[in-house]
């Protein structure tokens, strides 16, 4: 077999805008055993390649389909198997043709049929299929041509009516060679109505409304620039909030038929005019996305609506402490979490290995805990001991336990969750221990959540920077895990001033504080303790931002170019369980295919 063909690239956006007349187009059209793609074969290739009208070249070859070619094949294409028996197999044909169409558009007459066939073809050569883009002369013809001056789009009608120098005969070169006088034509027809580039050609394709179309203009002056972009609506409302590396590029999909999605038509036929905040680089395009979700909450944006809407496993401030599931972190927080009832199960796990009560009697400080309580054997309170009475001294350093494995000085309460695990699996009771390692599995999972932001968080200042995409560099200042300035300097300039000037003008950001009851409470700027328990986790910054300035944090060519603190994650919090959890998640996965397999072989 022959090594296979380099594959070409996709074509970008910034090609499709290209004139048509600057695009290379090959167009190729095939001659097969049948009608499958996966039970017939190529018997014969045939392609043009052109460009502004001119003819670059030719690629035809026959191909050995490896069987005989049934009679009636034969009698409409004239090819027969002895025509074929010495022919190329597919495998040395397809390296040649996928180099001779490498960067370019291809164009075919139903182009569904060929194209099925190529790919068909590249699978069972162990060949990557190129992203090329196609077109489909049968698809424009019907959205170009009214019914009444082309009842049928037949490549042999379309040639008659086009006059056509060559006439199709169902072999491959001669079809191709029509099929590029028929391309032609319907450029022709519609060169007048603007379309000079793929993408308005594109337009005219039937997935493409009329009105879809005309909003067109919304992005004609829109910069090629990294940003955020809204659509506004009648009343000026916004009515969907999207991010771009290229402004202009992004926003002009909506209106081609790239863009399939029922919402965003009906948003797009709703929009008056598009405005669009330009940044600095990709993260600060995030971050702004973000914020204006919260300040917008758009109809038409499905993601991060409503982030205030997360829930929290806190720990209550009392004698007795036990968990409460709330809309507002406080000083001994776990989260977030999408939905109350993963909060309350992460809980009760946590609960049961830390020994924390979940009976909700107001205990006073002078009081004792267990006297209602069944203990933890019999399924109740995880703090409760038969008999036996707890002061609230005794009972404190059962929350102090929480608190060291939320704010990872302690991971004893995991250690013990895996002790259980290996016990279980070694009574083989292996439907608890799986249960319990899924449990464990979890409780790691949003340890390790709070604990990467909150690491983050407690950063008075931290200034980053990564290479650009077209080279110099890209910077973010960081205060308090949230994005207090962004910037970019330019290959050849002197990266330092930059910084200095970004961070001499970057936002000022107050942490969150609590008072004495956990509460939040006003701060004023310079006044920030250095006590970590008068502070949530996050100090106030929106989860959603800070993970994604840790994302970014976390790419590999990211430099930290000065920090106020050190940037680290505790020793023992949930870090260094990740290898554990990915083991795990991989036995369950494996638990899972296996169940999948007995159901379906026993159906």
């Amino acid at each position: 077999m022959s090594p296979p063909a380099p594959r070409p690239a996709q074509l970008a956006f910034d090609d499709l805008d290209t004139p048509l007349y600057d695009t290379t187009f090959v167009v190729v059209d095939l001659e097969t055993t049948g009608t499958s793609p996966e039970g017939d074969a190529i018997t014969e290739i045939g392609a043009v390649k052109v460009r502004g009208g001119e003819v670059l070249g030719e690629f035809a070859t026959l191909v050995d389909p490896g069987r005989a070619i049934p009679p009636q094949i034969m009698q409409i294409t004239g090819i027969t198997t002895a025509m074929v028996c010495t022919a190329p197999r597919i495998e040395a044909v397809l390296p040649g043709f996928l180099e001779f169409a490498a960067g370019s558009v291809l164009v075919a007459h139903n182009a569904r049929f060929d194209i099925g066939f190529l790919k068909a073809a590249t699978a069972r050569c162990a060949t990557a299929w190129p992203g090329f883009q196609v077109l489909c002369t049968v698809q424009l013809a019907r959205r170009i041509l009214p019914r009444d001056e082309a009842p049928t789009v037949r490549l042999s009608a379309l040639a008659e009516l086009f006059g056509a120098q060559t006439r199709p005969t169902h072999r491959a070169l001669d079809d191709a060679r029509a099929t590029v006088d028929v391309l032609h034509a319907l450029i022709g027809r519609v060169g007048n109505l603007g379309v000079h580039s793929l993408t308005e050609l594109a337009d005219y394709l039937p997935a493409v409304t009329k009105r879809q179309r005309s909003k067109r203009f919304l992005a004609a002056d829109l910069p090629a620039v990294p940003g955020v972009y809204l659509f506004r609506g009648p009343s000026d409302e916004v009515l969907y909030v999207g991010t771009a590396v290229n402004l202009r590029r992004r926003v002009r999909t909506y209106f081609t038929g790239s863009e399939t999605r029922p919402r965003m038509r009906e948003m797009v036929a709703l929009a008056t005019r598009v405005e669009h905040v330009p940044c600095a680089h990709g993260l600060e395009a995030g971050v702004r996305e973000l914020r204006l979700l919260v300040a917008h909450t758009p109809p038409y944006n499905r993601r991060s609506k409503f982030p205030q809407r997360a829930w929290w496993i806190t720990l209550t401030e009392e004698p007795f402490p036990r968990f409460a599931i709330t809309r507002t972190p406080t000083r001994d927080t776990l989260g977030p979490f999408g939905s109350r009832a993963a909060a309350a199960e992460i809980a009760a796990t946590v609960a049961e290995y830390c020994g924390l009560r979940t009976c909700t009697t107001r205990i006073p400080r002078t009081g004792r805990h267990g006297a209602h309580c069944p203990p933890a054997t019999v399924g109740g309170c995880p703090a409760g001991r038969s008999g036996i009475l707890t002061a609230a001294t005794e009972y404190a350093p059962t929350a102090q336990s929480v608190r060291d494995l939320f704010d990872g000085r302690s991971d004893l309460p995991l250690r013990a969750m895996r002790e259980r695990l290996e016990i279980c699996s070694d009574a083989e009771n292996f439907e608890v221990a799986a249960r319990v390692r899924d449990r464990t599995v979890a409780v790691v999972r949003a340890l390790r959540r709070t604990q990467r932001l909150a690491a983050l968080a407690r950063i008075a200042e931290l200034v980053a920077a990564r290479r650009g995409e077209a080279g110099g560099w890209d910077f973010a200042v960081i205060r308090y895990g949230r994005l207090a300035a962004a910037g970019s300097a330019a290959r050849g300039v002197p990266p330092m001033p930059v910084v200095d000037g970004l961070v001499a003008a970057a936002e000022t950001v107050v942490p969150t504080r609590l008072d004495r009851t956990g509460t939040p409470a006003a701060t004023l700027p310079g006044t920030d303790s250095a006590d970590e328990r008068s502070h949530p986790p996050l100090r106030g910054a929106p989860p959603e931002e800070t993970a994604l300035i840790v994302t970014w944090l976390e790419q590999p060519g990211t430099r930290i170019v000065r920090t106020s603190d050190g940037y680290a994650e505790p020793r023992l919090g949930a870090g260094p369980w990740l290898t554990w959890v990915e083991r795990a998640e991989t036995a369950a996965r494996t638990e899972s295919a296996g169940r999948d397999y007995l159901t379906d072989t026993e159906s």
